[in-house]
């Protein structure tokens, strides 16, 4: 199914009916409440949203699944009441919605990735969700917020704790961890409804939870058979998919390869890369998949095929928020040109494995407090491979600051000059909450101060002052998880309205529970390269594809996708519809794109902009609605 796939959540009263006749003219698919007043409304392919039902109570799964609507039932059936909800979810695996009506009352959450996440906002006197803003935004007429725009110059998706924020004005992005309660009269409320684990488990005791979780994952997307498609880089984490979905013991193909396996590797412009040596072995061992590898000539350049933006003629935009994604959509455009002629109906990556199975840096600060032998043996190690300068180091270990106290200095130093790629090379990595990411230098006075006010309410908010795990470590890597799952959800969103899906495996709420239940400080260990993933994998991934100690880089491909591109991106930034909101200063973006750029460093944040660029232009004509003709005998 190509095209925008959606669902909206009503509320169990006559209010609620309503609201979904304004909801009608996107609708092709309707579910109702035991009541027979609507409950599902949107537009969604076969197979999509699973259904069990116990009398009056319903509950339903949306998303990728392989529960049956006869086991959902039998689930149902054991409901004690619309808080009870949580225990039909457990054993479930994949990533999905969860909706429930009972008793008059409806309970809707996401996946605490934010792979799949809701939005809420009043519409004819009551609250109705959706799981795309823009759907609800259509509904209330309502624009951009400009300074959630601004801060998308920052970063995009948006660092925590902005990433629970919505970029449409007046409606309401649910926290990842909080369910949705509506009554009959169609009033909200929210209540949790997941904790991150207390990483308190050994990384052998924690293993065999991490290759459950994972096999299981990779199981549920192959569960429905037919093709299916995964990325297979080279990389440990991509390669891990690659095998789980073909996997063959003893000969004899394990009960979750039910599907065929087409791989899609994509070359690297630079020779050096070794990403190609890394995949081919694995293609070797992997001999009952097809792999596909375009010629680097016939392989988009990154910034490419950026569609001619004019007041006059905006094309819609498939996502409901900015993205990054705009450098690579023609790249996106052609992968799923290529596995959709190939049969796929589900393509798999790997984002989310670095952020499970690498240890960041702020780990040390705790490791210090906690074990500081292991941690002083750590460090040394570390710094005689990196050369680490002691001083810096020592003064990042001594910081004291609370997580609020971390936001407000970030906000204060928004714009700082960010160190230089050569200091970077110099320097010791910072052990600080989060990245203390600069304001782009085109971002002008007015946007400046949206994003330092919005970070300085956040350091003042009880809801959002407080870091999402007592410690840096564990914090640091579930604001990663939470980043990846947004972006993840911007992807599948893009693809999807090309007819292929995208899963990541890695963001399935049950890998990420096992993975972050091992302590921070065993999820890698200096010398070995994600020794979690590959003990986890062992009998799975062959020895010799699992050995890898590299990672590709990729600047050989910013640099060409630049310099072959750079007219069409000055071109877009005049008459800059940044610049109209006050938000840039175009002239300031297009000598950034005429400079020399040794690195792509000092170009980090422009996709972002690129990305808020075109989804303003683009994105405020994809809310309406499409004729009433086209409607016509929609449920």
């Amino acid at each position: 199914m190509s095209g925008d796939v959606w669902f909206a959540v009503l509320p169990d009263g006559a209010a609620g009916v309503a609201a979904a006749q304004l909801l009608r003219p996107w609708t092709t698919d309707s579910i109702a409440h035991d009541s027979g007043r609507p409950w599902l409304l949107g537009s969604w392919p076969d197979g999509h949203v699973t259904v069990g039902a116990a009398g009056a109570r319903r509950v339903a799964v949306i998303g990728r699944c392989p529960v049956t609507a006869d086991t959902l039932s039998a689930r149902v059936g054991r409901l004690r009441g619309i808080g009870d909800v949580r225990r039909i979810a457990q054993g479930l695996h994949g990533s999905f919605h969860l909706v429930a009506s009972a008793d008059g009352s409806v309970l809707a959450r996401g996946s605490a990735s934010g792979v799949r996440r809701l939005f809420h906002t009043r519409v004819a006197g009551v609250t109705v969700a959706a799981d795309r803003s823009d759907r609800l935004a259509a509904l209330t007429g309502a624009g951009p917020d400009e300074r959630l725009l601004a801060a998308h110059l920052l970063a995009s998706p948006l660092p925590y704790p902005l990433d629970d924020l919505c970029v449409w004005q007046g409606v309401h992005a649910l926290p990842s961890s909080d369910c949705l309660l509506l009554d009959a009269e169609g009033r909200a409320r929210t209540r949790r409804w997941w904790t991150p684990p207390t990483p308190e488990l050994g990384w052998r005791e924690g293993v065999p939870a991490v290759r459950d979780a994972l096999t299981a994952a990779v199981g549920s997307c192959t569960a429905s058979g037919g093709t299916v498609s995964a990325d297979l880089s080279g990389g440990m984490d991509s390669t891990s998919l690659c095998f789980l979905a073909a996997r063959e013991q003893d000969g004899i193909r394990s009960a979750f390869a039910r599907a065929h396996l087409v791989t899609m590797r994509w070359r690297s412009l630079d020779p050096d890369n070794d990403d190609e040596l890394w995949a081919a072995r694995a293609v070797s061992r992997l001999p009952g998949a097809e792999h596909v590898t375009p010629p680097r000539d016939r392989w988009p350049l990154w910034y490419s095929g950026l569609p001619a933006l004019t007041d006059a003629t905006a094309p819609a935009v498939p996502t409901d928020e900015p993205g990054p994604w705009v450098r690579d959509g023609a790249r996106m455009a052609a992968l799923a040109a290529l596995m959709t002629d190939r049969g796929s109906r589900l393509h798999l990556m790997g984002g989310g494995a670095d952020e499970l199975f690498c240890t960041l840096p702020p780990h040390l600060h705790d490791l210090v407090r906690r074990s500081p032998s292991a941690a002083f043996a750590r460090i040394r190690t570390q710094r005689a491979a990196q050369h680490w300068p002691l001083g810096q180091l020592v003064r990042q270990l001594a910081d004291r600051r609370t997580f609020a106290q971390w936001l407000t200095a970030w906000a204060d130093g928004l714009t700082d000059p960010p160190p230089s790629s050569a200091a970077l090379v110099r320097s010791a990595p910072s052990t600080a909450w989060g990245v203390d990411l600069r304001i782009p230098p085109w971002a002008t006075p007015d946007a400046v101060h949206a994003v330092r006010d919005l970070l300085h309410e956040a350091a003042g908010s009880a809801d959002t002052a407080e870091p999402l795990a007592a410690e840096r470590g564990q914090h640091a890597a579930l604001a990663c998880v939470r980043t990846g799952g947004r972006g993840l959800r911007q992807l599948d969103q893009v693809t999807s309205a090309r007819g292929l899906p995208h899963a990541g495996p890695y963001l399935d709420d049950a890998v990420i529970e096992a993975a972050l239940a091992i302590r921070v400080s065993e999820r890698s260990t200096p010398g070995r390269y994600k020794p979690v993933l590959a003990a986890a994998m062992r009998d799975i991934v062959p020895a010799d594809v699992l050995g890898r100690r590299t990672k590709g880089e990729y600047s050989a491909d910013f640099h060409t996708g630049l310099r072959h591109n750079r007219a069409a991106l000055v071109g877009l930034f005049e008459g800059s519809w940044l610049a109209r909101a006050g938000l840039i200063d175009d002239a300031a973006v297009r000598a950034a794109l005429l400079g020399v750029h040794p690195t792509p460093e000092a170009l980090r944040s422009f996709s972002s902009t690129l990305g808020c660029e075109v989804w303003l232009r683009a994105g405020r004509g994809s809310t309406r609605p499409p004729s009433t003709a086209s409607t016509e005998g929609a449920p």
